[in-house]
């Protein structure tokens, strides 16, 4: 079970490295093609400023993520993981609330579900 949580947090640090690409360098590209239905396309330039702010934190959830690769000691990982893929669950129950029910199944379920792997 502990390679699988490994797994999966690896993956999740990569959908999180994915999100700030397109936030920060692709929102008026790939950001429209991501968000189309959910906001006007006419939005995505004046908002682009913002997006980036959004990417950069979740730059911040995936350091987060894969710093815990590098800690030894298993109950500091643990905590650690634990804390990072909580905030990721918060953000992706708020946006599901707050922006498109999408980002409750692409962002939160993932974090939901490795952390009931590292419960075991």
């Amino acid at each position: 079970m502990e390679l699988l949580g490994k797994i999966l947090i690896g993956l999740i640090a990569l959908e999180h490295i994915y999100i700030l690409y397109i936030e920060m360098f692709a929102w008026e590209t790939k950001g429209k093609e991501t968000f189309k239905g959910s906001l006007a396309p006419e939005l995505f330039k004046p908002t682009k400023t913002l997006a980036a702010n959004q990417g950069l934190y979740n730059g911040f959830l995936a350091a987060g993520l894969i710093w815990t690769f590098f800690i030894e000691e298993h109950h500091w990982r643990f905590h650690v993981a634990i804390f990072f893929l909580t905030c990721i669950i918060v953000a992706g129950i708020y946006g599901a609330f707050t922006a498109s029910r999408k980002i409750f199944w692409v962002q939160a379920l993932p974090a939901i579900v490795t952390l009931v792997v590292l419960h075991f």
